[in-house]
């Protein structure tokens, strides 16, 4: 499977240090195809022109939006392009849509969040405090996972708003949204899904999911950097969101501010297209479901190699639920004892192999984990791209550092 999925990724050419680069860096940002980058410059050197124009270049684009919005409900399993808005980041979409959702609320509403997210999925919900509104947090367990009694003793009839990971992006914990999204709709709450560290590695099927809203990046699986917001019909329509009257006051450019960046969503559509294309179907959807099974296997075989090999090293510590899990991210954060993860990250680098140190933005994680004070945790990701050969590689390296 390996080589020809390689061979299409430019960059895992580059040579460092005299060997090829290793990207384990993948939960940041994956790699990127070829045709995603040619998708991108041809809109710069054919079609480069702002939407709802009278002349060719301009029908080019909104093709070329319509196409993305298209292609995104396919990958996410939503009903239609219609549920699909841009923005420039997830962070940024989720601000606007805390905000406007904010809009509804009165003081001494509640908002459930949790201690194992990423900030994108805290931050905008904790300001809203300034407003009167009161923000719960659930607790976070030793394992890795959110403590579910604790969530259901914060989640009351006055929760309005439950914001939640599918995915960690430091444990890997899969979070079990099918009990979380029945006790939003027992006490009558919106269900927001940070689904960014999940749609690169697990099937997403918004519907199933049943959630109100679901936000993820495209520079997490293959493409450039682009937020996408998925909005179950007619829940975007109904909030106050921050506009200009110039802008279609409908859903999905409710919440799009501006223009958009259509080279970017060229390459947002090619990424969908290169994950189509690793399955079989008659549809983009049958091919993407496709497609995710076989992802999932080889990623899952990879971080179950790399997961066993560093815990079997001397002061190495693994944090998050184990890979024997049936749904669990190829995310693997770990410690060693007396060296920082910082210096750990460096002696990789030294040897061609791309690692993250600290806490990346789930801060609120590595605080109750007691982390933050040793610089946070060494974190590898296992990407479509990656191979055993590389897991042998990275797992015999830190063997090198451990043995001093």
């Amino acid at each position: 499977m390996n080589d020809p999925i390689r061979h299409q990724f430019p960059s895992l050419k580059r040579m460092v240090h005299g060997r090829p680069i290793v990207h384990f860096d993948g939960p940041a940002g994956t790699q990127v195809p070829q045709s995603v980058i040619d998708a991108i410059v041809n809109v710069y050197t054919h079609s480069n022109a702002n939407s709802h124009g009278q002349f060719v270049t301009a029908h080019e684009t909104d093709l070329l939006l319509n196409r993305c919005r298209t292609q995104v409900a396919a990958l996410l399993g939503a009903e239609g392009p219609e549920t699909i808005s841009f923005g420039a980041n997830m962070t940024t979409l989720n601000f606007s849509l805390a905000n406007a959702i904010a809009r509804t609320l009165q003081p001494g509403d509640e908002i459930l969040i949790t201690q194992l997210d990423h900030e994108a999925n805290r931050g905008p919900w904790l300001n809203q405090r300034r407003h009167g509104i009161i923000v719960r947090e659930v607790g976070l367990e030793e394992d890795g996972n959110i403590d579910y009694a604790d969530l259901e003793k914060k989640i009351s009839e006055r929760t309005r708003v439950v914001a939640i990971g599918l995915a960690s992006n430091i444990f890997g914990t899969v979070n079990e949204i099918d009990r979380v999204r029945q006790l939003a709709y027992e006490a009558g709450a919106l269900l927001v899904v940070d689904a960014v560290h999940y749609v690169p590695h697990l099937l997403t099927d918004v519907q199933d999911i049943d959630c109100d809203f679901l936000l993820c990046s495209a520079y997490k699986f293959y493409g450039p950097h682009v937020g996408l917001l998925y909005s179950r019909p007619g829940a975007l329509d109904s909030l106050n969101t921050d506009r200009l009257r110039v802008q279609t006051q409908r859903a999905p450019n409710r919440i799009e501010t501006g223009t958009q960046n259509h080279a970017a969503l060229a390459g947002v559509s090619a990424a969908v297209d290169f994950l189509a294309s690793l399955g079989q179907g008659n549809t983009t959807r049958e091919k993407i479901i496709d497609a995710m099974s076989i992802i999932q296997k080889h990623e899952r075989g990879l971080a179950q190699k790399l997961y066993l090999g560093l815990r079997d090293l001397d002061g190495v510590e693994v944090y998050g639920p184990p890979l024997k899990e049936e749904h669990r991210a190829p995310t693997i954060s770990f410690t060693i004892d007396n060296i920082r993860p910082d210096a750990v990250c460096k002696f990789l680098a030294d040897h061609s192999i791309c690692a993250w140190d600290g806490h990346f933005y789930a801060k609120r994680a590595v605080e109750v984990m007691d982390l933050m004070e040793v610089g946070g945790v060494t974190r590898m990701g296992i990407a479509v791209y990656n191979t055993e050969a590389e897991v042998d590689y990275a797992i015999a390296t830190l063997q090198k550092l451990v043995a001093g």
